[in-house]
C-alpha cells in the first residue's frame, strides 16, 4: 500500500540519515523496497543500537550525529561492498566523522526550489488544484494546505540549504506553467529570492534561473528579453517534455526552438539547463529524452547545454509520462542507465561536442541511496566520456528535505577497485570531487571561487549559520509517497 514517507518516519523509533525508500510526490510511481535496501535497513539497526549504547544516546539522537551517518554508510558497505569511504571507529568517536570533511569546499547546488506563499497562485481551478495536491503531498503531515506550502516557502529553504547543509552557493530554479499567476515561482520571485538571499548574507549566495518555454510561440520573445534585462537572469531553465496547451517540443527543432537559441546568443546568456529524463506523470515522455541534444550542440557549440538530472529515466518504474511510450533497451549491462547512456553515446560519436554537461539533481540522490554500485557506474562513464568538468552539482532540494545527505554521500563515495580493473574508471579522487561540487559550475557561471570564499567566509549568512550550529535542528525525515509491501505498486486513487 501507499504510506506517506514523513508517516513511516513518524512510527519508527529512529530515522536513517541516508534514505532507504524512493519516495514519490505522486506523480510516478516509486519501486517497492529492494532487497537490498532492507537489509542495509537491517544492517543499520545493528549497527546504530551498538553505536548509540557506545555513546550513552538513544537511537533516534544517535543517527542524526556524524557517527550516525558513519554507521549508515558502513551499512551500505557491508551490502554493496566497498563503495564508501567509512570505518567501524567513525561508527564509536563523533570527532573521527567530522575531522574527514573537508572545512573550506566550495559546494554550488545548481538546482534548488521552493514555493511563494505570496501569491494566490494556489487557485480553485483544475491546475491550481494539482498543483497545491503536489505540494500538500511533498509536506502532508503540516495539518493544513497554508501550513504545507509554509514549510516550502522562502525562509525554509534558507534554512535547509544553507543552515542544515554545507551548501555555500545555489541556482533558484522553477517549474513551467502556461500563466506566471499560476506559477508556484515565477520568474520575478526566484529573482526576489535571489535578492533576498544575497541581502541578508551581504554577498553573492544565489543565482537565479529565468524560465524559457520555446512551444508557446514569438510572444516568447518579449518575455525572453524581458526576463534578460529586466530582471537579469543568470540562465535559461526549460522543460522540453512540458505541453503547457501547446506540443511538447524538441532542442533540436529548427522552427521552434532555434530561433531562441540565437536569440539567447545575442542576449549573452550562455547557459542552457533543460529537465531530461524523469517524465514525472505529467510530461511528455518522448520530448524528455535526450537524443535531441546532439544537434543542437553542434549547431550552437557557444551555448552550453546543461542537462538537469543528467536524462536519467528513473529508477525501477519511478517515471511514466504522457504520450507515445518509449520502449527502454532490455540488458543486463551494468553500464546501461536508462536515457543517460544515450548521451554518453552522442557524445563518444560527436568527439567536437564539449557544450553537454551532466547535472545530477534527483539521479545522484536516488542512486547513491538505492544501488550506489550503478552510481559509480554512473560517474565513472561521465568522467571517462566528458570529462571530471562536465558534471554539475544539483540536489533538486527543498522538495525531498536538506541536501546535506546527499552531500556526505558524494564525499565518501568511492570508485571500487573491482570497477576500476574492469571497466577503467578513474578514482573519485577530492580533485574531481571539488570539480563536481562547485568549481565547473563556477567556471560556467564566472564566479570566482576563491574569491567567493573570502566573501563568504565574514558574511552575515556565515555568521548566523555559526550560532545555528550550537544548537541545530536538522530533520533526517525524507518527503513524498513510498510503497509498502510486495505488490506491484499502481498510483493512488484521490490525492
Amino acid at each position: 500500500m501507499w504510506v506517506r514517507q514523513c508517516d513511516l518516519d513518524a512510527q519508527a523509533d529512529a530515522l536513517s540519515p541516508i534514505p532507504l525508500r524512493i519516495a514519490s510526490n505522486e506523480e510516478f510511481i516509486p519501486p517497492p523496497q529492494s532487497p537490498q535496501q532492507l537489509e542495509v535497513a537491517a544492517r543499520l539497526d545493528t549497527l546504530s543500537e551498538d553505536g548509540a549504547k557506545k555513546q550513552g544516546m538513544s537511537r533516534r539522537d544517535f543517527l542524526r550525529t556524524g557517527s550516525g551517518m558513519a554507521a549508515a554508510l558502513l551499512a551500505f558497505n557491508q551490502v554493496f561492498g566497498d563503495v564508501y569511504d567509512v570505518n567501524a571507529d567513525e561508527v564509536k568517536d563523533q570527532k573521527a566523522f567530522e575531522e574527514k570533511w573537508p572545512k573550506d569546499q566550495f559546494i554550488f547546488d545548481v538546482q534548488t526550489h521552493h514555493v511563494d506563499v505570496s501569491r494566490k497562485w494556489y487557485d480553485d481551478t483544475p491546475q491550481g488544484r494539482s498543483t497545491v495536491t503536489f505540494f500538500r503531498l511533498l509536506r502532508p503531515l503540516a495539518g493544513s494546505t497554508e501550513k504545507s506550502l509554509e514549510q516550502l516557502n522562502r525562509a525554509h529553504y534558507v534554512k535547509e540549504v544553507f543552515g542544515d547543509s554545507d551548501t555555500v552557493m545555489a541556482i533558484i530554479s522553477g517549474v513551467p506553467t502556461r500563466d506566471w499567476d499560476k506559477n508556484p515561482l515565477p520568474p520575478d520571485q526566484m529573482v526576489a529570492t535571489r535578492k533576498y538571499v544575497n541581502d541578508l548574507a551581504g554577498s553573492q549566495r544565489v543565482l537565479s534561473h529565468g524560465l524559457l518555454r520555446p512551444n508557446l510561440g514569438k510572444k516568447e520573445m518579449d518575455e525572453m528579453e524581458r526576463q534578460v534585462k529586466e530582471l537579469k537572469i543568470d540562465a535559461w531553465k526549460m522543460y522540453t517534455g512540458a505541453e503547457l496547451g501547446e506540443k511538447a517540443w524538441f532542442m533540436d527543432d529548427e522552427k521552434v526552438a532555434y530561433p531562441f537559441w540565437e536569440k539567447t546568443r545575442k542576449l549573452g546568456v550562455k547557459n542552457l539547463c533543460v529537465h531530461k529524463g524523469l517524465p514525472l506523470g505529467f510530461f511528455n515522455e518522448k520530448a524528455c529524452q535526450p537524443l535531441d541534444l546532439e544537434k543542437a550542440a553542434l549547431a550552437f557549440p557557444d551555448l552550453n547545454f546543461i542537462v538537469y538530472h543528467s536524462g536519467y529515466r528513473g529508477t525501477g518504474r519511478l517515471s511514466q509520462g504522457t504520450g507515445d511510450k518509449v520502449e527502454d533497451k532490455k540488458t543486463d549491462d551494468p553500464q546501461e542507465i536508462p536515457w543517460i547512456s544515450d548521451i554518453l553515446r552522442i557524445i563518444k560519436k560527436n568527439p567536437k561536442i564539449k557544450n553537454i554537461y551532466f547535472e545530477l539533481g534527483s539521479t545522484f540522490g536516488q542512486l547513491s541511496s538505492s544501488n550506489p554500485v550503478t552510481c559509480l557506474h554512473m560517474l565513472g562513464q561521465m568522467i571517462q566520456t566528458a570529462g571530471a568538468d562536465h558534471i554539475l552539482w544539483g540536489t533538486d532540494s527543498i522538495w525531498g528535505g536538506s541536501p546535506q545527505s546527499q552531500i556526505q554521500r558524494l564525499r565518501r563515495l568511492k570508485m571500487t577497485d573491482k570497477l576500476m580493473e574492469k571497466h577503467k574508471y578513474p578514482d573519485l579522487t577530492d580533485e574531481i570531487k571539488n570539480q563536481i561540487f562547485g568549481l565547473n559550475a563556477a567556471k560556467l557561471f564566472s564566479i570566482d571561487p576563491k574569491e567567493k570564499r573570502k566573501a563568504i567566509k565574514t558574511d552575515k549568512l556565515s555568521q548566523l549559520r555559526q550560532e545555528y550550529q550550537h544548537e541545530p535542528t536538522p530533520s533526517n525525515t525524507q518527503y513524498g509517497w513510498v510503497w509498502v509491501g510486495d505488490d506491484e505498486p499502481t498510483l493512488p486513487v484521490g490525492g
